[in-house]
C-alpha cells in the first residue's frame, strides 16, 4: 500500500516518490505512488491538490485496496522518481478546519452531552449536525470553550492504536473502522479516531467561530469557520456594517433598531398605498370601462398606469372587470414590466393562456388562471400594450 507520509508529518508539503503504476481510465490519467503526502477525499476532508512530477494533480482518491490514486494532467514515466508538491495554503485551511470541527464537536460533547453525528468541510464554511437542537447559550458556551483552549496552544498528538487497545480508551465516539487505528488527540480536551491532517497545536487553528445555526433532521446544524476563513468573515462582516451605516448614517451599533424601524415605516407606507389604491380603483375602473373601445362585443380596457406594482394592477384589474362584457390588460412600472390580464365572469377568454402567448413571445415569466393571470415581461411597456391591442383585437 502506499505509504501516507501524511500520518505522521502533516506539515510535509513536498516529497519524493517513485512512480508504481500510471494508467489511462475513463479518460483520466491515474498515478500510483509509493508514497505521498497527498491527502485523498475521506473522512468529511477534501483532496489535496498541486503538482507531481510537473504534472498537476487534479483529484485524490483512496482505493480500496489501500493505494493512493491520483489524477494528474498528463502521463508521468513508471519506475520514475519524480518530485511532489502540495497546495499548501489549501492544505493548512483544511487543517485548521478539521481540528478545528474535532474541537467545537468536543465542546459540544463535553458542555451539553451532545453528540456529532456527520461533519462537511465546504469551500467557504464547514458544518457539523448535532443529535439534538441546542440553545443559543448551549452555542455561545460551546464557542467561548473552544477558543480557550485555542489559545490556550495544546498539544495535537498522533498516536496509533489495536481496536482492542482503543477499546480502553476515552474515545469521544466509537470508531467505525476496523484494524488499526489513527488516534488524534487534543492534549486533555478531545481524544478521536481519525485518519485526517490536523495542525500540530491548537494555537495554529487561530480562532473559532459559529456564524451560523439551524434546525436540521431533528438536530442542529452549526456552520463553522476557523483560522484564515474567520478572518475572511470577520473582514466581510465588517464590510458590510460599514456600508449599511454609511447608507443608514448611523452606526453598526444602532443598525438592528434602525432596521426595525425602517421595516415599520415600510409596513405603515405599503398599508397607505394599498388604501390609496382602493380608493382611486373603483373612480378609475368606471372611467376606464367608459372610454374603453368595443371590440367584437366586448369592452377592451388596455392601460400603462405608471407607479402600479403587480398587486395594485390586480387589484385595479378586478375592480374593472366587476361589470359583464370587459377585459383588462393592465401594464405596470418595473424591468421586466409586470403585467396583469383579467376578464369578467361571462367573457370566454382565457387569461392563463392569453399570458402564457405573452412570455413566449415577449419573454419573461408569468401563470395564472383563466379569469386572472400575471406575468412579469421583459419587452419594453409600448411593446406590450401594442401587442395586447393586436391580439384582442
Amino acid at each position: 500500500m502506499t505509504t501516507r507520509l501524511y500520518y505522521t508529518d502533516p506539515l510535509a508539503a513536498s516529497f519524493e516518490a517513485t512512480v508504481l503504476t500510471c494508467e489511462a481510465t475513463d479518460g483520466r490519467v491515474e498515478v500510483v505512488l509509493d508514497q505521498t503526502v497527498f491527502y485523498p477525499t475521506s473522512g468529511g476532508q477534501p483532496f489535496d491538490t498541486g503538482e507531481l512530477g510537473g504534472a498537476r494533480v487534479v483529484d485524490v482518491r483512496d482505493r480500496e485496496d489501500g493505494e493512493i490514486v491520483h489524477v494528474v494532467s498528463s502521463p508521468l514515466p513508471v519506475g520514475q522518481r519524480v518530485r511532489g508538491r502540495i497546495d499548501w495554503p489549501r492544505r493548512f485551511d483544511h487543517m485548521q478546519q478539521h481540528t478545528g470541527q474535532h474541537m467545537l464537536s468536543a465542546a459540544f460533547d463535553r458542555l451539553a452531552g451532545v453528540r456529532t453525528t456527520s461533519f462537511h468541510l465546504g469551500a467557504e464554511t464547514s458544518t457539523i449536525d448535532l443529535a439534538r437542537e441546542v440553545t443559543p447559550r448551549e452555542i455561545a458556551s460551546a464557542e467561548e470553550t473552544v477558543n480557550q483552549v485555542v489559545w490556550e496552544d495544546r498539544l495535537v498528538t498522533v498516536t496509533f492504536a489495536t481496536p482492542d487497545e482503543a477499546s480502553r480508551l476515552a474515545l469521544r465516539k466509537e470508531p467505525t473502522r476496523t484494524g488499526a487505528l489513527r488516534l488524534v488527540d487534543v492534549a486533555g480536551f478531545d481524544l478521536s479516531a481519525c485518519g485526517g491532517t490536523h495542525v500540530p497545536r491548537t494555537g495554529m487553528v487561530g480562532m473559532i467561530a459559529v456564524v451560523a445555526w439551524e434546525r436540521f433532521k431533528g438536530g442542529s446544524r452549526i456552520t463553522f469557520v476557523c483560522g484564515s476563513r474567520a478572518l475572511r468573515a470577520l473582514g466581510r462582516l465588517r464590510d458590510t456594517a460599514a456600508a449599511a451605516s454609511r447608507l443608514l448614517s448611523v452606526s453598526a451599533d444602532e443598525l438592528p433598531v434602525t432596521i426595525e424601524r425602517l421595516q415599520n415605516e415600510s409596513k405603515r407606507l405599503g398599508r397607505a398605498v394599498r388604501e390609496f389604491q382602493e380608493e382611486v380603483a373603483s373612480d378609475r375602473a368606471a372611467r376606464w370601462r367608459a372610454e374603453a373601445p368595443t371590440i367584437g362585443g366586448l369592452r377592451v380596457v388596455v392601460r400603462e398606469e405608471r407607479g402600479w406594482q403587480a398587486a395594485g394592477l390586480k387589484m385595479l384589474a378586478a375592480a374593472i372587470v366587476t361589470a359583464p362584457g370587459v377585459i383588462a390588460v393592465l401594464v405596470g412600472d418595473g424591468q421586466p414590466a409586470p403585467v396583469v390580464v383579467a376578464r369578467s365572469a361571462d367573457v370566454t377568454l382565457d387569461a392563463g393562456a392569453w399570458i402564457t402567448r405573452a412570455v413566449a413571445e415577449l419573454g419573461g415569466r408569468g401563470g395564472g388562471r383563466p379569469e386572472l393571470a400575471q406575468a412579469g415581461l421583459t419587452a419594453p411597456a409600448e411593446q406590450i400594450l401594442a401587442w395586447a391591442r393586436h391580439t384582442l383585437g
